[in-house]
């Protein structure tokens, strides 16, 4: 869609009247590469910061190539003219050009390197390297600048509006080598970003596309080395403001990362609080009340509530220790193997892995069939238990199957005591529905649908 767009505002340029479209506006002009060079440093710091963590080469490349960009666009150019009173068409246009071409042939590199491992201590030359790179390019231009040709007169610089391709070759060969560089790195990047779901590439891959346009215009009409303004400096600053998007989406990323990171450890923590003290404690009652004497009126419902207490307990220290990205069918496994270990029955588990549910989902179903587990064990003896997870069509669905003593469930119209309505409740947040087939004698059939 850039490529198309990008397309169309060039055709019509070469349709009109340059003269219509150009203004000479110094101001504007500065305007602009003020804003581009405090977007490419904002970036290039971002690009810094996750090849720090994460030891990409192409993050590292990446940010050379925007600080690079950032200092030629303004600083460079103000030294030049501003300070050093060089206005001559020479080394005022010649270093930005080396420069912004060294750039964008980094931008096409660090597209080509992809995902590669580069070593951490080059974290330290991210803002040393191009400004070396900038003092080494401008001491041989320096040195050279009585041989350097004129790139564009600035006394005649309206008349690169009476025709197209005006300059010396070497600066439309540098124009063109550069929109080569972006408009090849733009379909590399693309690609990478359907791959990795990257924000940061995704953005980058059409501003590279509007600035291969840019330099495009610039081949037609050399604006960026004048005081006019044209179609090619609105593009390039266009360009910057794509990529500021990306910038300020990877920052939402990496922040949305920061605070999941932060509830994982906190609920680990209470996790082990929990572990550590609560369970403990209810474990020491259960042993307790069990070695009371057998007349004693309440053992039983003591015992009792300290072993649902602790299963209880478990269950809230299994769901905050487990990873929220954890599949329904690894829960399941799980959840299955501990209460057959705790309750010797025997379990089958069936399930279909292909089967996606989110976090609360997955906590909503994993209680599900731990209270009918305990249910079937406790109040029907059950010995075995079938735990089964399948699709048909949009239609999940979960079964708990098992052998025990069963009972009337329309006996009290289907409501139960306290852990069905709880599994009605939860079955319902799904959103879905919960079913129950039982006959006195013939076990009992649970089945979740959503």
């Amino acid at each position: 869609m850039t490529w198309v767009a990008c397309i169309l505002v060039t055709l019509s340029v070469i349709a009109s009247p340059a003269t219509e479209l150009a203004h000479a506006n110094p101001s504007l002009h500065l305007a602009l590469d003020a804003v581009d060079m405090c977007i490419a440093l904002l970036v290039a710091y971002l690009l810094h910061n996750r090849f720090a963590r994460r030891h990409r080469l192409q993050d590292w490349l990446l940010c050379v190539a925007l600080v690079i960009f950032g200092l030629a666009g303004l600083v460079v150019t103000t030294v030049i003219e501003e300070v050093m009173g060089i206005r001559d068409g020479r080394l005022n246009v010649w270093l930005p050009l080396a420069l912004r071409v060294i750039g964008a042939v980094l931008i096409l590199v660090a597209a080509l390197v992809g995902d590669r491992p580069g070593p951490g201590r080059l974290r330290y030359w991210s803002v040393a390297a191009p400004v070396l790179l900038i003092l080494v390019v401008g001491a041989v231009l320096w040195a050279l600048d009585d041989s350097l040709p004129v790139a564009v007169p600035p006394d005649r610089a309206a008349e690169v509006f009476d025709r197209s391709f005006a300059g010396h070759p070497l600066l439309l060969a540098g124009l063109a080598l550069s929109a080569a560089c972006f408009l090849i790195a733009s379909l590399i990047v693309t690609r990478q970003a359907a791959r990795s779901n990257d924000e940061l590439l995704r953005w980058l891959a059409p501003a590279s596309a509007v600035a291969g346009f840019a330099r495009v215009n610039y081949l037609l009409y050399p604006t960026l080395y004048t005081d006019w303004l044209y179609t090619g400096d609105l593009l390039r600053t266009a360009g910057y403001a794509l990529l500021l998007v990306g910038g300020l989406r990877e920052l939402r990323v990496y922040w949305g990362a920061q605070a999941h990171v932060a509830v994982i450890e906190d609920r680990r923590r209470l996790a082990r609080e929990l572990h550590d003290g609560l369970l403990q404690e209810l474990t020491y009652i259960r042993v307790a009340s069990s070695m009371l004497p057998e007349d004693t009126p309440t053992k039983g419902e003591i015992t009792d509530a300290a072993v649902r207490a602790l299963d209880e307990a478990r269950a809230a220290v299994n769901s905050l220790g487990s990873l929220d990205d954890e599949p329904l069918g690894f829960v399941l496994h799980r959840a299955a193997r501990e209460l057959a270990e705790r309750y010797d029955v025997d379990f089958q588990v069936d399930v279909d892995d292909s089967i996606i549910a989110d976090a609360d989902q997955r906590h909503a179903l994993m209680r599900i069939v731990r209270e009918a587990v305990v249910n079937a064990v406790r109040h029907g003896g059950a010995r075995t238990i079938c735990v089964r997870l399948s699709q048909l069509g949009d239609t999940q669905r979960l079964t708990i199957e098992d052998d025990g003593a069963g009972f009337a469930v329309h006996a009290s119209g289907g409501a139960g005591g306290y852990g069905l309505v709880s599994m009605r409740t939860r079955a319902k947040d799904l959103p879905g529905t919960l079913r129950i087939d039982s006959t006195p004698g013939e076990g009992t059939i649970v089945t979740v649908t959503w």
